[in-house]
């Protein structure tokens, strides 16, 4: 016989921990949930993303309530922006009762791009990440995580060939702490403007010829993109601190090539 829901019944989450051993981060990872994601042209994105939520958890609470994580996501219904980021993690941070809250948000991201040459459109895929985070004494922190496929070409390949020069396609990543606004296809567009060549998803053959000579004129190392990038994220005003990587997957070995810049820009 199944018991009427009115009947109290314990809550073993709320009870006391004697091993005085906090948490850092509890909740749940990894929970699929549909959002809406405004873009530059005015438009609206609607795309699927994977989330993960944290809270801290003192050392005198046995748990925390997991129920109350998928409550708060699905208050928000679909409707989550970086506008709307914060009120959600503060709601979340009050509702399970914590000082410290986490969460990270990672969509597909598209933006509609032009053939260099023939104009045709195609669209482009971007993975986007979230991150808010409330630290003990209520301060926010926002951080957007992008990845952007480049075309890199060797200038030590060039330099050594008679005939062409070794390119591979590159995945720069920048994470970066925002103190404002800044729309996500900014982003890309200040990263792609410093790689070897852009990455497109559909070209006809004059497109072709345009982005293989561009890249030869254009020759990156791997270290050379890094800090091309860095230096345009130092100077945005926008930006508070950033983590610039590239992997360049390489045509010629077996493995991949790798660098990475961090830079803190707030005052000390």
């Amino acid at each position: 016989m199944t018991p009427p829901f009115d009947v109290p019944m314990p809550d073993v989450q709320s009870s006391m921990d004697t091993r005085q051993i906090a948490i850092n981060k509890v909740g749940i990872k990894s929970i699929r949930h549909p959002v809406k994601v405004s873009d530059k042209t005015g438009g609206v994105q609607h795309t699927v993303a994977n989330f993960n939520m944290y809270v801290g958890l003192p050392h005198d609470f046995k748990g925390t309530h997991m129920s109350r994580f998928v409550e708060i996501l699905n208050s928000n219904e679909r409707d989550i922006s970086v506008e709307s980021f914060e009120p959600m993690l503060r709601a979340m941070v009050e509702r399970l009762e914590a000082e410290t809250g986490h969460v990270e948000m990672s969509f597909p991201y598209f933006i509609n791009k032009s053939a260099p040459v023939s104009g045709v459109q195609s669209l482009m895929d971007y993975e986007v990440s979230f991150i808010g985070e409330i630290s003990a004494g209520g301060r926010y922190e926002f951080t957007m995580k992008i990845v952007v496929p480049v075309t890199s070409l060797c200038p030590c390949s060039k330099k050594i060939s008679d005939r062409g020069a070794h390119n591979q396609r590159s995945h720069i990543t920048v994470t970066a702490v925002l103190n404002d606004h800044l729309w996500i296809e900014d982003m890309v567009q200040l990263v792609e403007s410093q790689a070897s060549c852009e990455v497109f998803g559909l070209l006809k053959r004059p497109d072709e010829k345009w982005v293989t000579e561009r890249a030869y004129d254009n020759p990156k190392f791997v270290e050379d993109l890094v800090r091309d990038v860095a230096g345009l994220l130092t100077t945005e005003p926008r930006i508070d601190a950033y983590v610039v990587e590239s992997e360049n997957f390489e045509s010629i070995h077996n493995h991949s090539a790798y660098a990475l810049i961090e830079r803190d820009k707030r005052p000390h």
